[in-house]
């Protein structure tokens, strides 16, 4: 069951129209630019109050907002359930503490993935490769949106379930009525 009016208004905030070429390198004819519902504190407050019941009571050690879109969504996420999070980059530092999740330890630690943005799945992909190899333990996730386009799936073949929160013809079909 969705929220249609939060979908609604992730659609009026974030959607816009004209040639864009996406992570996967698809050029696509509609974009949903993400950091403009991130950067709306009522709006992101919104989002992670209906992402919240989409994390697991227990088995979550902290929450892994993936760079940068993904961040900001963890941080009210934790806000919201009183789970940490931890602030994963695209690559490791080369300098200071070369870690590639801030906040705290991946080793051991249960991570629950967190990210804006779904179309391939690839940083996903990516990011869970990387805390796998540092010892973390990485099965499941959220994201805002869902694009359709294989992202889902291609995660699910690795181990990990990601829930959307909307998919693209939700918000697609709140941002029409």
């Amino acid at each position: 069951m969705t929220d249609t009016d939060l979908a609604r208004d992730i659609f009026d905030r974030s959607h816009l129209t004209g040639e864009f070429t996406l992570r996967s390198g698809v050029v696509a004819n509609e974009y949903f630019d993400k950091y403009l519902f991130e950067s709306d504190p009522v709006l992101l407050r919104r989002i992670a109050e209906a992402l919240a019941p989409l994390v697991p009571a227990d088995g979550v050690d902290a929450l892994a907002g993936l760079e940068t879109g993904g961040i900001p969504i963890a941080v009210m996420l934790s806000q919201v359930t009183g789970i940490p999070a931890l602030f994963v980059r695209k690559e490791a530092k080369t300098y200071g503490t070369c870690r590639l999740a801030e906040g705290g330890e991946v080793d051991g630690r249960r991570l629950f993935i967190v990210e804006d943005v779904v179309t391939s799945g690839g940083a996903v992909l990516d990011a869970v490769e990387e805390l796998r190899n540092r010892g973390a333990v990485v099965e499941q996730g959220v994201c805002v949106i869902d694009r359709e386009s294989g992202g889902l799936k291609n995660l699910s073949d690795i181990g990990i379930e990601l829930k959307a929160l909307f998919t693209m013809t939700e918000l697609k079909a709140a941002g029409a009525e």
